[in-house]
């Protein structure tokens, strides 16, 4: 399944919209404005939370907790590389590895071993947008929220 994630233009925080491949939106992230590090939450298009996204702070690299249903699903940690952004997850769906490409704007997902999601930025953008092409047995919320903390620790502009 194809999905298109674009940061909205004029918002306070971090908030994004996510279209399904026919362009419905599908989920949409808010972020919360006034916080120490970065808090993020995926909904359904009914205000439903699927996901909370939380980054630990005092960290020399980059690392993000992923609850769903109040319970920690995932740990992600930034490993330290020279080229290509590499990230690692341990998680209640098993363990995944990101590897990015040198300029961080395409990026594959995978699961033990074997890819089950591509990540694409555009470069021309005036907003942070990305297709996600997720295999079909995956869990959609959670790869999303992959791909949001992808942005956070490689393309949000409060960083840099």
């Amino acid at each position: 399944m194809i999905f298109y994630i674009r940061e909205k233009v004029f918002s306070f925080g971090d908030n994004f919209t996510i279209k399904d491949i026919d362009g419905y939106h599908a989920y949409k992230v808010k972020g919360q404005v006034f916080s120490l590090g970065n808090k993020l939450r995926l909904y359904t298009m009914d205000d439903r939370e699927l996901v909370y996204i939380e980054q630990k702070l005092f960290k020399f690299l980059p690392e993000y907790l992923i609850y769903e249903n109040n319970n920690i699903a995932a740990v992600l940690k930034k490993e330290f590389s020279f080229f290509k952004p590499k990230l690692r997850i341990e998680s209640s769906y098993g363990d995944f590895y990101i590897e990015g490409n040198i300029f961080a704007y395409n990026f594959t997902i995978f699961k033990n071993g074997m890819p089950v999601a591509r990540v694409y930025k555009k470069a021309l953008s005036m907003t942070d947008t990305y297709e996600v092409d997720i295999s079909d047995n995956e869990s959609y919320p959670f790869i999303l929220s992959l791909v949001i903390v992808i942005d956070q620790i490689f393309h949000d502009d409060k960083n840099k």
